[in-house]
């Protein structure tokens, strides 16, 4: 295996884990399409005995996925949510997460429809200012999960301060790092224990495979999460595999153009008589700018608005006349799309929770895409006019 810890992300995401195949020379790592492989005698075998524990294919993009973390161990999971789940599975009836009041639904409904079953509790509070999580920080808290930006009005936590403050306490700080992508930040850098990706986004980049990961260097972390990827079994195919694997190697690229769009049309909304907030970390007098340009590259393609008044109505006429913008739940791919939260991504929260939390009957969420950037201003200009 070719050693490119020292090479540049672009070459990373091209060449790490990744090597010519040793039978035919293929540049590509093929499709391992097989459930189990033979053993010369009972348990004599070369790493691998049966599909679900490993394959070849997903140990490519395992381990091309950890080196753009930084990370000294990858696992992949067959979605976001099976990530997350392996997570939470480390802790114990009785056991404390503090987590964001802005948060992804699916999170959000798994962790209070699912796992407050099982009796752990989950405190969703602002995490903007680190000074209110250690207020919340008991003998029983033994996980900080956050977003960054959060999902969807673009909060900024400071990654460096939760994982400061993690590890005073001896307790689990995990990312949900899908917004950024690793070519914008880089969570195990800045401190934190784990980080997640619904790989279905910017990694994977084409709308076209369902995915997650986690990351790690904690060796005891990583055998953990392992065992529970083996045996809970919410693991990827080797066809997804090879997808992400082709998705990644153009990571760079995507990421830069998803930026300069994102900031074109950032700049295009700011101040349309129309709109009444507009979230994106990218502005010097947005909150959390400071935090943002610190520890991400770039500030993203990300981008929610609510409307003057309100009104929802209008929120879903203006999704429905986009014709570039989809109307589709999900985000990162190569092609732009709006998305309502409160209706789609965001639906199991409660109202009162989702307006708490800036969620309102009007907001729109944007995923800009690499089109020309000329076609995405005229479509938001006839949608919004």
């Amino acid at each position: 295996m070719k050693d490119t810890k020292n090479y540049g992300f672009g070459t990373k995401a091209i060449h790490a884990g990744q090597e010519p195949d040793p039978t035919t020379g293929a540049i590509m790592t093929p499709i391992y399409q097989t459930s189990t492989y033979t053993q010369a005698s009972p348990g004599n075998h070369k790493g691998y005995a049966y599909a679900r524990g490993k394959n070849p294919t997903r140990s490519a993009l395992e381990k091309c996925i950890a080196e753009l973390e930084g990370a000294k161990y990858g696992l992949c999971f067959s979605s976001g949510m099976g990530a997350t789940d392996a997570v939470v599975k480390l802790l114990r009836p009785g056991d404390e997460v503090i987590t964001g009041d802005d948060l992804y639904g699916g999170t959000f409904r798994m962790f209070t429809k699912v796992f407050a079953n099982f009796g752990i509790k989950f405190l969703f509070i602002d995490m903007k200012d680190v000074n209110n999580i250690k207020k919340h920080i008991t003998d029983k808290t033994k996980m900080i999960w956050l977003e960054t930006p959060t999902n969807p009005t673009m909060q900024i936590i400071d990654i460096e301060a939760c994982a400061k403050l993690a590890k005073e306490h001896n307790i689990i700080c995990a990312v949900d790092n899908t917004f950024a992508s690793p070519y914008l930040q880089n969570p195990l850098a800045l401190g934190a224990d784990i980080v997640m990706h619904s790989v279905t986004k910017y990694l994977g980049g084409h709308s076209d495979v369902i995915m997650g990961a986690l990351c790690m260097s904690n060796d005891e972390l990583y055998n953990q999460l392992a065992f529970i990827h083996n045996s809970c079994g919410a693991t990827p195919g080797p066809m997804d595999s090879f997808l992400v694997l082709r998705g990644i190697k153009t990571l760079h690229i995507r990421m830069e153009r998803h930026c300069s769009n994102g900031r074109k049309v950032a700049e295009f909304l700011k101040g349309h008589p129309k709109i009444d907030k507009l979230y994106w970390p990218g502005f010097p007098d947005s909150e959390g700018y400071s935090i943002a340009k610190k520890q991400m590259k770039d500030f993203g393609g990300m981008i929610s608005f609510s409307l003057k008044g309100n009104s929802q109505e209008e929120a879903f006429k203006i999704a429905s006349s986009m014709k570039v913008f989809s109307l589709a739940e999900s985000l990162g791919g190569v092609e732009s799309l709006i998305n309502h939260p409160a209706s789609m991504t965001h639906a199991s929260i409660p109202k009162e929770e989702r307006d708490k939390a800036g969620v309102v009957q009007s907001l729109l969420r944007l995923s800009v895409g690499i089109e020309d950037i000329d076609d995405l201003i005229a479509d938001l200009k006839q949608a919004l006019s």
